[in-house]
């Protein structure tokens, strides 16, 4: 009989231990959904180097469309293609929202894009500017809903990009790949340049392929990048992150954190 208060002390402290230990978990997860935006972020928006990045590849996009202008053939019309979002528009504040708010994609995304205050990525104006002064037409093609298709125009107006119409954009109607809206501008146009910040943003080969895959299709595209491919940096999201979760975004806030640990390559000392 002695036993007994003993025993259920011991089972309400392993079960209050067990309780602590989910609850701590559970806020663990909820406290930790975004820390790995929080220094993603804060490069593009502190870091110079970010945007000297910028400047550096709109001043090659300048020096490469200025070639290709000076040895365009006949016929069809000279083009550049761009993303908007982190190419020329910079989304960062609305990832910062997240961060702040402990919320995941697509929370808050419609009041963000209908706010249409993004700013001008850095060179990106001047690059845009010079194409239009030499009379190359310019083709905004981003995967925002058509839906946004006038907060968006809003946008790149009030940041001052030349060419902003309804048939230089081409938003996401049926299917995230771009490959489609490419070939229609192709029909009519020489695309001399494509700039982007995901590498969807150049060509179907890297859709929905492994960490492997786009490698592989990277090294087999080497030629392309910094001639007619350029690139600039987003460590925030895009094609990248999709590929380190087997592109499974359904998976859990935990989930994902340990698909990108596991994803990690690791130093491992010889003691």
């Amino acid at each position: 009989m002695k036993s007994r208060p003993f025993t259920l002390a011991v089972y309400l402290l392993l079960a209050t231990f067990f309780l602590n230990a989910c609850t701590a978990s559970k806020q663990k997860e909820s406290a930790n959904q975004n820390e790995h935006l929080v220094m993603a972020t804060l490069y593009l928006q502190t870091a110079a180097e970010a945007r000297a990045l910028r400047y550096q590849a709109f001043n090659l996009a300048t020096l490469r469309l200025d070639n290709a202008l000076a040895h365009l053939k006949k016929g069809k019309k000279p083009a550049v293609i761009l993303d908007i979002d982190e190419t020329i528009l910079d989304n960062s504040p609305y990832e910062a929202y997240l961060i702040k708010h402990n919320l995941s994609f697509p929370a808050g995304w419609k009041a963000w894009l209908e706010k249409a205050e993004a700013r001008a990525l850095s060179g990106a104006k001047a690059f845009l500017d010079h194409a239009n002064q030499k009379g190359v037409d310019i083709f905004y093609v981003s995967n925002r809903r058509i839906q946004y298709l006038q907060s968006t125009m809003e946008n790149l107006r009030k940041v001052n990009f030349p060419q902003v119409n309804k048939n230089h954009i081409y938003l996401r109607e049926n299917t995230s790949s771009k490959e489609a809206r490419r070939q229609t501008i192709a029909k009519t146009h020489q695309i001399l340049l494509l700039l982007g910040d995901n590498l969807n943003d150049f060509a179907q080969v890297f859709e929905k392929k492994s960490v492997e895959e786009r490698f592989a299709a990277t090294d087999s595209l080497r030629e392309k990048f910094g001639r007619k491919f350029i690139v600039l940096p987003n460590p925030m999201y895009g094609e990248w992150e999709g590929a380190l979760y087997n592109y499974h975004w359904q998976m859990s806030a935990a989930q994902k954190d340990s698909a990108r640990k596991a994803a990690l390559r690791a130093f491992i000392p010889a003691n």
